[in-house]
């Protein structure tokens, strides 16, 4: 296998050295906002800037110098303290593609325009500012729309449902940005502009260039939307780390797609590391979840464990299931850091792919096949500690869970029916309690089956003698985040009160309530 690195090395490095230039520049503090350095306008020292695998620091003159050849993109990775411009979409601008050709005009979908030849001077423009500590960053899964309609639902349902605070700083976007359509890759961008937030966005398998031979030319509309799709910027004590972690085609057959890296990006990330503090915060955003083993390529899952090992907060964010998951990586799976690694796999803000019921205002149920309401996170930053609040589109912020159980109740009879609980944000490990009536707090049981409130739904479309308007969900899976517990029955005849309290691994409480009725 080292044999096998080294050779890729070897050929990588004498291919680049065949065909590179030097690509130089500032990277300066934007005093008067214009986008051009000024003589009167200072370099900013120390400041990473990459070609894709290598990176490199600014001088005490905020000059850079680093290797370049045609395809690549050069970015800036953002400071702590420094905002990046953004265009009208609010796409941050910390990029260069080098693409003198432009992107091969034989694809279905365009890709970057020809730049022409290697400019003199690439400089990065930076806006110094006082960057908080304490932040919130808005975390979409999967809005994939396959058509103009599916849009209108995303941004009447999510976009529209989105309240900032003065602690909100900008916001990512993990994958499936479309479905398949790229054309749509603009319009989806044009929606965006209502929140005015600075948006990163993460490339998934349905955003990729299907007519591209190789995988460096997947992602050639992509780049053309919204810059390079692997990156990285600084936020107070958090780096975030942006990786296109989708091979395709699949190298096994050359079919499909594959979850993981090539080369350069696994020495971009390798070469990126050497350059941040052990004591950051680590936030890793990539579309594919890295938990199925089957789909994603193992060794290059154990090559990021290995880069990670000696920070001690990470947390890795995923999407791509369109359910929601809370994964912890141990020695078991090869992980050796203090603690376990978390990744949060984030439910989607097309839920289950804008399925189901439509309610009044015409807007598809699209609940996810785990029984996650569509939904999107805050993700909430506190120096170098991170805790995460998922919000159900059209919902207040406090429901945080949907308690099942029967309507009414025999007294004193015979009944097998169960409470359910489906906590949206939990896993195994956490503390989920009911009560009845105030009475004594009891534990309940951790299981993982199929939401019986999602089987009612998808038990609506198959009882049904009219056509229901919308499309039918999806087929139910089993959810990692339910919990169970027995009904009384004993209680005096009449209307009972059901409470649940969660505690969720971050140590914030959440509450449910529901009723049921006992009748002679």
């Amino acid at each position: 296998m080292k044999k096998k690195l080294l050779s890729l090395i070897l050929l990588f490095t004498s291919i680049t050295a065949y065909s590179q230039q030097i690509a130089k520049g500032f990277v300066y503090n934007d005093l008067n906002n214009n986008g051009r350095k000024e003589r009167s306008e200072a370099g900013i020292p120390n400041v990473a800037v990459s070609n894709g695998t290598d990176v490199v620091l600014t001088d005490a003159k905020g000059v850079y110098a680093v290797p370049v050849i045609e395809g690549n993109t050069l970015f800036v990775i953002k400071p702590s303290g420094y905002k990046t411009a953004v265009d009208k979409d609010y796409i941050p601008q910390f990029y260069y593609h080098y693409k003198p050709e432009g992107s091969p005009p034989t694809m279905t979908y365009k890709g970057v325009s020809p730049t022409g030849k290697l400019p003199e001077s690439i400089d990065f423009a930076l806006y110094k500012y006082n960057e908080p500590e304490n932040f919130t960053a808005i975390v979409f899964g999967d809005p994939q729309p396959y058509s103009l309609e599916d849009l209108d639902y995303f941004t009447r349902k999510i976009v529209d449902d989105v309240k900032k605070t003065e602690r909100t700083l900008f916001g990512i976007s993990l994958g499936d940005i479309v479905g398949d359509n790229l054309d749509l890759q603009p319009v989806y961008k044009e929606r965006m502009r209502r929140l005015q937030l600075p948006w990163y966005n993460v490339m998934g398998n349905h955003d990729m260039n299907y007519d591209a031979p190789d995988d460096e030319l997947s992602d050639e509309t992509f780049e053309r939307n919204f810059g390079s799709a692997n990156y990285a910027f600084n936020y107070g004590n958090a780096h975030f780390i942006i990786l296109d972690n989708i091979l395709y085609p699949d190298p096994r057959d050359n079919k499909g797609y594959w979850g993981g890296y090539r080369l350069d990006q696994l020495l971009f990330l390798e070469n990126n590391l050497k350059h941040v503090p052990k004591d950051k915060l680590i936030i890793l955003s990539q579309h594919i979840h890295m938990k199925d083993e089957a789909g994603y390529r193992t060794g290059d899952r154990q090559r990021i464990f290995d880069l990670l090992r000696d920070f001690d907060n990470v947390l890795i964010m995923s999407a791509h299931t369109h359910l929601q998951d809370q994964i912890e990586y141990t020695i078991e799976q090869g992980w050796q850091g203090k603690k376990p690694l978390h990744e949060y796999n984030v439910g989607t803000t097309s839920g289950d792919w804008y399925s189901g019921k439509m309610d009044g205002a015409g807007l598809p149920d699209a609940t996810m096949r785990d029984g996650t309401p569509q939904g999107y996170v805050f993700l909430n930053i506190n120096g170098n500690n991170y805790d995460v609040d998922y919000k159900v589109a059209g919902k207040e912020n406090d429901y945080q869970m949907n308690i099942f159980s029967p309507k009414v109740v025999p007294y004193k009879g015979r009944n097998t029916s169960q409470i359910v609980v489906n906590f949206f944000m939990g896993s195994k490990n956490d503390l989920v309690e009911y009560r009845i009536d105030n009475g004594p707090w009891l534990k309940m049981r951790y299981t993982e089956t199929n939401d019986p409130s999602y089987m009612e739904k998808l038990i609506e479309w198959d009882f049904t003698d009219k056509l229901l308007p919308g499309r039918r969900p999806s087929n139910a899976v089993n959810s990692t985040h339910l919990w169970s517990g027995s009904l009384k029955l004993d209680l005096p005849p009449g209307e009972h009160t059901i409470e649940v309290k969660a505690t969720d691994r971050y140590g914030k409480q959440h509450f449910g309530r529901r009723k049921y009725t006992i009748l002679e």
